[in-house]
């Protein structure tokens, strides 16, 4: 359900890509009757990598030309580079992995986009999130917003969206949240725009699609080590742990072949000995990953949740959705349970829950 509200001379800034989600969010919200203003976030982008940001903006302006809405650009180069890249490769320089969509959605797009749309008069923000937000309670003045997971299942972006509260979701509108993406092309169509036909965009929110060891080479060292196999034996050699996370089956070099051509996963990482540790079972029970711990949660509804139900959660997006349950909360920290291990979880991963529909918050892996 998308918010109701009295649209007449309401302000709307859009975070306006060039794509055709945020290009369709406009229109949609210009024939609801919105006062519609898009804008174009220019963010850092490193110097080693194709720069496709300038012929992003130009479909932009196209789309504003088009639909007749002002058109703003914001620059938050300063700001990207600390809060979502540095954040980034420091995560990884401690064994870390990090989700920076996550922290580009806190920090810039809900963050410093939103704090400025609204200083200069905006009432309201819009983005081309696969999201949806429905009030508790349609009766209560004072409305608690629910953060509801995309129609389209298949492109809900709910999972990036855990770290926000009510205090910035009372200023959000995501437009194309009850729709599916082939009805999204369909309206875009309609509306005759510029970019109806233009392929979606990859990889890092703002950055796009990189080989995201290739990208951190430019900034941490490479250091040989060496892969082992469940019973500690030398089998090949990599570049560096840091480089690498749970779960992943190719980037290292396996010397010690058999006859059994399986592919080996990485199921653990020795930091200090700089160490990978392989096995041909990605279920192999390296040690008891029945619970996970979490910090620096954030719960959408602003109060803790309840432990006595029964949740889905999962900790990387697009994963399929795991049963598990709350057995802790305590003050910034909690610790989920699940009904089987897991064993690709890792440090510094978004864990994200859900009740139903709903997106109840998450925190970061321990």
């Amino acid at each position: 359900m998308i918010k109701v509200f009295q649209k007449q001379s309401q302000k709307v800034f859009v975070a306006l890509s060039g794509g055709v989600d945020s290009s369709t969010s406009s229109a949609l919200l210009k024939e609801q009757g919105y006062d519609v203003t898009g804008v174009f976030i220019r963010v850092w982008q490193p110097d080693f990598l194709e720069c496709n940001w300038r012929e992003d903006r130009r479909d932009a302006m196209r789309v504003c030309a088009h639909l007749n809405i002002p058109f703003l650009e914001f620059n938050f180069e300063e700001e990207y580079k600390k809060e979502v890249a540095d954040y980034m490769i420091n995560e990884y320089k401690i064994g870390r992995t990090p989700n920076p969509d996550i922290m580009c959605n806190q920090q810039i797009k809900f963050g410093a986009f939103l704090d400025k749309a609204l200083s200069i008069g905006a009432d309201y923000i819009a983005t081309g999130h696969y999201a949806r937000l429905q009030p508790e309670n349609l009766s209560s003045k004072s409305q608690v917003l629910k953060l509801l997971i995309g129609a389209d299942k298949n492109k809900d972006q709910s999972y990036f969206l855990w770290t926000l509260g009510q205090d910035k979701l009372k200023y959000v509108l995501f437009p194309i949240g009850e729709y599916q993406k082939s009805k999204v092309r369909e309206l875009a169509k309609k509306f005759s725009l510029p970019t109806f036909e233009k392929k979606d965009s990859q990889g890092i929110c703002f950055i796009g699609k990189l080989d995201m060891k290739t990208f951190l080479k430019n900034y941490i060292d490479e250091k040989r080590g060496n892969v082992l196999n469940e019973e500690g034996k030398i089998i090949g050699w990599h570049n560096g742990t840091l480089f690498f996370t749970l779960g992943e089956r190719h980037g290292f070099t396996i010397t010690e072949k058999g006859t059994d051509d399986k592919p080996y996963y990485i199921i653990a990482k020795d930091i200090e000995k700089n160490a990978l540790i392989v096995s041909h079972f990605i279920n192999f029970k390296e040690k008891d990953k029945l619970r996970i711990k979490i910090d620096n949660t954030n719960w959408i509804s602003g109060k803790e949740p309840d432990i006595k139900n029964k949740y889905k959660v999962r900790y990387r997006y697009r994963q399929e959705l795991q049963d598990c349950k709350i057995t802790s909360i305590k003050e910034n920290s909690a610790t989920i349970e699940f009904m089987e291990d897991q064993i690709t979880a890792s440090s510094g991963q978004s864990l994200v829950l859900y009740l139903d529909e709903e997106v109840i918050g998450g925190g970061i892996i321990i």
